[in-house]
């Protein structure tokens, strides 16, 4: 075997493919460009897409590259196998309609064998081949592969529903016995296994059909190559190192974070080697997303970032590593990835200096967090409890910067769990809380002993206009008051404004500043209260303002009649929920928005969807009649007189606003509203769920986004209509009702069968009575599909008294599963629960039940076999 660094090996591949006469194409940016629909770039093949789709034409059909790429789907697997990684290099050549299957093959066997590439002795390769694939067996052979190294099987399809699809060809490395994990009689015992020996390290693509919508398979106008080799693994391979973070990638950052740690050594300790690991890999990662422009935030690829951070850092605690330490591994990364990737050392310093802030921001809660779900561990396993709490998973997030999901792999490690659903609904809570808060909050917060004696007066003026001249009267920079802003955000007061500020659920304005000259001078983007009352103005600075001058402002209309309409089909709402489930139903809290509104509101059990669509009916029905929207001003005992209704959480003066629409609603409210329900045009509601112990909620939006909605969905009922070979839409319901029946039937006929199935495993297995201490004993492991299966088999035995126990096992979806029974006259020396108890820790599981029957699920099927032996040893230590 050649020694290669990974650089070289990196730079081998794209030479060949270059000498092949294709284009090396540059490592694309992680957050992918004009692509919705990935939140990172996570394959080669990902960057060609404009190519493959036509959208493009490249200047040459060949291509190549080696895409720096991130996946995150099982990040809880990073640091505990061999191979997985958040970030990491795909290898690939591409045709773009060029060649196809001969060629690729052909020169994928010189690439991997020839002595002036990989030099590979060829007696350790294997091929997988899809047995439908004749050309691509035969293209194999042809190049020089040995018949019995060619292996077909059925999975080699590349198919991700409709579109472009077509057999794949797969190339595994015989790493030898030495790195065998299996028995030799093992059925994964082969290339294309789940064993470690045959090592994946490239998959050809050959992309000849397209996948129809009516699920036919159609030959491609132009058959392409995509191709993927796992950089990773290849320099594994060639650096001889059992896993893929024994290589020159990797081990350099370990190497540093253990001179980091209080003396761990990498290799010393099995759960050290795992944050070991972690560290390294997530170091790599955030370097390069950090590089590529993404930023560590709550939402999208900046709340995966600060996950990979906090993850790290929890991490290096293991390793007894006191404070940050991930930015000094920033400059290590870009020192190994310097050949290809530059720009990384280059931007070394900025990388490490947003890592060590969000260190810093983390680190000075770390410690109390980790003490705090110490604690909780600790104090679930004295009561004998195995769930951490909702509210407590919400404290150690809202407190202490820990995210659910780091908290679930750290309760793991310990075989707790946590209250994921609990811990949604108080980060819900904390939601609404902050909303409600929000005016105190901006407003109020770092400026609050600033503002508390501005008195100057703001008049709000937008009820009846939304464009005014008015003098800037109290500027707000850096937090002190000011004479004049140049740039940046600032906040502004004005003597009139028709912004309106963000109250009762409506949100604020936005709009422009202009100068006398009509230039825009500042964006508005939030307007809240200031403590005496006053419209307070975050602008956005794009010109010099000044106190005392004149501006235009101007609210951007097409928004403020979104809101409006949306406002008024809120107040529609809550009378109609009130007519349909009763005058008990009270509003909990609302939010209008510009694109839909949202409406919470009390509620006991589930809502029925034909009461649902009664209130939605109603509110349409107001829609349509046309109703005059009036507003007048009065003090709180008029406007009770009239019928009118205090909103949830509202604060009212001595003269307030009552808003009426017809004679069919009167509230209190101070927001903006429609002149008629007819400038709503359509209501339509979109989704309603449980927020809280008896709160609903319901989301709805108005106008033309009501007409969008249904639109849509017209559009995928007629799609549907067209999938069930309908002729008309209304025909749909009773086609799928059909195609119920029918799938009951077919589910009727496979639970028979299974249970036949079941009936002779079980056959087999009842006929093997063994005796363990003074008791009979009946055990194996059957298969079946569900656990109501075990559970039937089990009173077979029971109806036949075949023996004193019981005990049975079975894989189901990938999980293991156990049973045990115990006959009537055994229960007083034999207990069912005691046995299940006793054995299911060998799946990596618990469980229990009643005497004579206890059952248990666990995460281990292979230790099922163990449990099958430690039940017999269990019974013959018993009296």
């Amino acid at each position: 075997m050649k020694e290669l660094t990974s650089s070289q090996i990196r730079q081998m591949y794209l030479d060949f493919f270059k000498s092949k006469g294709h284009t090396i194409e540059p490592s694309a940016s992680l957050v992918p460009k004009d692509d919705p629909s990935l939140l990172w770039i996570n394959s080669g093949v990902a960057t060609m897409k404009k190519y493959f789709s036509g959208q493009v034409v490249p200047e040459n059909p060949r291509l190549t590259s080696s895409q720096k790429s991130i996946r995150t789907n099982d990040i809880e697997n990073v640091g505990k196998t061999a191979r997985h990684h958040t970030l990491f290099e795909m290898l690939g050549n591409f045709s773009v309609g060029d060649y196809f299957k001969k060629e690729a093959i052909t020169w994928a066997w010189e690439l991997l064998t020839s002595p002036d590439w990989f030099g590979w002795d060829p007696d350790k390769l294997y091929m997988t081949v899809y047995p439908k694939d004749t050309d691509a067996k035969a293209d194999w052979e042809a190049a020089g592969v040995a018949p019995d190294h060619i292996i077909p099987v059925e999975d080699n399809f590349w198919d991700i529903g409709e579109g472009p699809s077509g057999p794949d060809s797969e190339i595994f490395y015989d790493r030898g016995e030495a790195f065998n994990n299996l028995a030799a009689d093992d059925p994964e015992n082969y290339p294309g296994g789940e064993n470690e020996r045959y090592l994946e390290v490239w998959n050809i693509v050959f992309s000849q059909f397209n996948h129809e919508p009516d699920g036919s398979y159609k030959p491609l106008p132009r058959k392409n190559i995509d191709t993927g080799m796992g950089l990773e693994r290849v320099v594994s391979i060639f650096q001889n190192a059992r896993t893929n973070f024994e290589t020159d990638l990797f081990l350099p950052i370990i190497e540093k974070t253990a001179e980091l740690s209080d003396g761990k050594k990498y290799g010393a300790n099995a759960e050290d080697d795992v944050s070991f690991k972690v560290i390294a890999d997530h170091a790599r990662a955030i370097t390069f997303a950090i590089g590529d422009g993404a930023l560590p935030g709550n939402e999208g690829r900046g709340y995966v970032i600060r996950r990979l951070i906090r993850r790290a850092i929890v991490n290096g605690q293991k390793l007894g590593i006191q404070g940050a330490f991930l930015d000094q591994l920033v400059p290590v990364v870009g020192k190994i990835m310097q050949s290809y990737y530059p720009d990384v050392l280059q931007q070394a310093d900025y990388i490490a200096k947003v890592v060590r802030s969000e260190e810093d921001r983390f680190g000075e809660t770390l410690d109390g967090g980790l003490t705090l779900l110490n604690s909780l561990i600790a104090d679930l396993k004295k009561q004998g409890g195995s769930q951490i709490a909702g509210p407590d998973a919400f404290k150690l997030y809202d407190t202490y910067g820990f995210p659910v999901e780091l908290t679930e792999e750290y309760a793991d490690d310990q075989n707790i769990t946590v209250d994921v659903d609990g811990f949604k609904a108080e980060m819900q809570k904390q939601k609404d809380r902050a909303r409600n808060a929000r005016g105190k909050q901006t407003a109020m917060g770092l400026q609050h002993d600033l503002l508390i004696n501005v008195k100057t007066p703001s008049k709000y003026v937008g009820y009846t206009q939304l464009a005014t001249t008015s003098k800037l009267t109290e500027l707000v920079v850096d937090d002190q008051l000011a004479d004049e802003a140049t740039s940046g955000t600032v906040e502004a007061m004005f003597d009139t404004t028709p912004f309106y500020a963000e109250m009762g659920g409506q949100v604020a304005d936005k709009g422009d500043i202009l100068d006398e000259a009509g230039h825009v001078v500042a964006h508005v983007a939030d307007v809240q209260h200031a403590p005496n009352g006053q419209n307070l103005h975050t602008l956005t600075v794009v010109a010099p303002l000044k106190k005392g001058a004149t501006y235009q402002l101007k609210v951007d209309t097409v928004f403020h009649s979104k809101v409006e309409k949306n406002h008024t089909a809120t107040h529609l709402l809550d009378k109609a929920l009130r007519e349909v489930f009763g005058e008990h139903t009270q509003q909990a809290g609302s939010l209008v928005e510009g694109d839909y509104l949202r409406f919470d509101f009390t509620h006991f059990g589930q809502v029925d969807p034909a009461d649902l669509a009664k209130a939605e009916a109603i509110v349409n029905e107001k829609i349509f009649a046309e109703l005059p929207v009036t507003t007048v001003e009065t003090d709180i005992e008029s406007a009770k007189k009239m019928g009118a209704i205090a909103l949830f959480s509202e604060k009212y003066g001595k003269v307030v606003r009552v808003v009426s629409a017809g004679d069919f609603v009167t509230e209190f409210c101070g927001g903006n509203h429609v002149k008629n329900t007819n400038e709503i045009g359509l209501f339509k509601i979109t989704s309603e769920s449980g927020v809280g112990a008896g709160v609903r909620r319901i989301e709805a939006v108005t106008s033309a986004a009501a007409y969008k909605y249904l639109h849509d969905h017209d559009e995928i009922l007629s799609a549907v209509a067209g999938d069930l070979k309908v002729t008309q839409v209304n025909e749909v319901e009773q086609k799928v009702q059909a195609l119920q029946v029918q799938v009951k039937s077919l589910e009727q006929k496979q639970a028979t069968l299974e249970g036949k199935l079941a009936s002779q495993q079980a056959s087999a297995v009842f006929d093997n009575v063994t005796t363990a201490g003074s008791y009979k004993l009946i055990s194996g492991t059957v298969q079946v599909s569900k656990m109501d299966q075990l559970r039937a088999l089990a009173d077979t035995w029971r109806d036949q008294a075949l023996s004193d126990v019981l005990v049975l096992g079975a894989e189901v979806n990938g999980k293991a599963n156990l049973i045990v029974a115990v006959s009537a006259d055994k229960q007083k020396q034999v207990k069912a629960g005691d046995l299940i108890k006793a054995i299911s820790p060998k799946i990596n599981g618990g469980g229990g039940g009643r005497p004579n029957l206890a059952q248990a699920g666990g995460k281990n099927p292979a230790g099922l076999p163990d449990a099958m032996a430690a039940a017999a040893e269990w019974l013959s230590a018993q009296n």
